[in-house]
């Protein structure tokens, strides 16, 4: 029998006023937290008159959200309180996959600045509430966290928290899974086979997109994804390795090359722009340049070869507030598999359709230029333009003038010149948060096109 605690109804709130035969009957796996109530003087930090105890459970709202919410149970017994604040505890301690104690980074640069005053402000009071020890660094330059991770001692924490973006997630994740392979012995220039993540990942939204944290919450909404870290809920999730013929170049979770890539490269070369205008102004333009990359995508059954405005690789749905039902809405967070999507050249006029199809609740893939795969390993092999094309691919060109292709991986820029081999690793980490399956229908909509 599952552990619960049943209580008068008039304990639930010092405004209700029902009859005490009513009871409100909590169950202790929604419970994260019990303190012994006391009342203080003002100033007095320690001591005090006993009042009883509060017991601090997780809420279900509307929309998935999840928020924090207490019970008082009064009694003016010092023993009574004591022996119950205890055999609560005990219950509590009990539970699975619960941390005690985390590896917390944060990203003060992410979106609008705001992750250091989200952490300090919404999140921390949780995590101190429900008795777990931090360990907080606020990053200071690209690739800080995961420097920090490769030194890390792992087996320290139950879990690792980023405070941020996509990109912020996508370099913890690449950290942590990069660590895994260090401590396992394994060679990290060629990886077929990688070890699994030691602890969870959780992420806590404060960038522009926010895509893990809504495929894996269904909602932008830091206290929802802090409850689901408190409560242990654990997802596995499936992840690729994205590799050169020479090396391995990165783990993550989705990645786009062409036209998602090429945005992403431009947005960057404009870092001194607002986060907002820059995104707007690096879509535009690469809407009005549009070019398409001439590649070859395949896959051990399979050979696409041809022009392609864009090619999207993920092995999670991809869900955000632009795409509702996801960018691969087709695919899952553990499934085994990968969505390939390969958008070939088709006019301005139908590409647009096709973005803003996924703005909506239609099919983004009904169109005549747009092919879907499921796969389990895809090379994309982008190949050079020659002749007339090579002229007129000046935009192209400049977006790579190294000859290195632009890819966007999780929101974060990547450069390779070469082919890139993809696979996907079915559950090679676990992450907090819960099945997009179990998920309410996201009502998001979006109008920016």
């Amino acid at each position: 029998r599952k552990p619960s605690l049943s209580v008068p109804a008039e304990h639930k709130s010092p405004l209700s006023v029902v009859s005490q035969a009513q009871e409100e009957t909590i169950e202790m796996k929604d419970v994260f937290s019990v303190k012994l109530k006391r009342r203080r003087f003002v100033g007095q930090k320690k001591g005090g008159t006993l009042l009883g105890i509060t017991v601090f459970k997780c809420l279900n709202k509307e929309e998935n959200k999840l928020t924090d919410y207490a019970v008082h149970l009064n009694n003016l017994s010092e023993d009574h309180c004591h022996l119950w604040f205890r055999h609560l505890k005990e219950i509590l301690n009990g539970f699975q996959n619960r941390p005690k104690s985390l590896k917390v980074f944060v990203n003060p640069s992410s979106h609008r600045r705001e992750a250091t005053r989200v952490y300090y402000d919404q999140v921390a009071p949780l995590f101190k509430l429900a008795d777990i020890k931090t360990d907080v660094t606020v990053t200071e330059y690209e690739g800080h966290a995961l420097s920090v991770l490769k030194e890390c001692e792992l087996q320290a924490f139950d879990g690792v928290v980023c405070v941020g973006g996509d990109g912020s997630v996508s370099e913890v994740a690449h950290g942590l899974l990069l660590k895994a392979q260090i401590d396992a012995g394994k060679d990290t220039d060629y990886i077929p086979t990688p070890v699994r993540a030691p602890v969870p990942l959780g992420v806590i939204p404060a960038g522009t997109t926010n895509i893990l944290a809504y495929t894996l919450y269904g909602i932008k909404h830091a206290v929802t994804a802090t409850l689901h870290i408190v409560m242990g809920h654990i997802q596995p999730v499936d992840v690729c390795t994205f590799s050169s013929p020479s090396k391995l170049l990165r783990f993550g979770f989705s990645a786009m090359f062409g036209f998602g890539a090429r945005t992403l490269a431009l947005a960057e070369k404009h870092r001194w722009m607002p986060s907002n205008q820059r995104k707007d102004f690096a879509f535009i333009k690469t809407l009005a340049d549009l070019k398409y990359a001439m590649s070859c995508s395949k896959d051990q059954w399979h050979k696409i070869q041809g022009h392609f405005l864009n090619v999207s690789i993920m092995a999670i749905p991809c869900l955000c507030s632009m795409a509702p039902r996801g960018l691969a809405p087709n695919t899952r967070l553990n499934n085994g598999s990968m969505a390939l999507i390969a958008v070939q050249n088709t006019s301005r006029t139908e590409f647009i359709k096709h973005l803003k199809r996924y703005a909506s609740m239609k099919n983004q893939f009904n169109f005549p230029f747009v092919e879907t795969y499921t796969v389990q390993e895809v090379k994309v092999q982008p190949r050079l333009k020659s002749g007339l094309d090579a002229k007129e691919d000046t935009y192209l060109n400049a977006a790579s003038a190294e000859g290195n292709h632009p890819w966007n991986i999780d929101g974060d820029l990547m450069k390779e010149a070469s082919e890139v081999h993809v696979r996907v690793h079915p559950q090679l980490i676990n992450l907090y948060g819960v099945n997009t399956d179990d998920l309410e229908s996201s009502q998001a909509t979006c109008n920016c096109i």
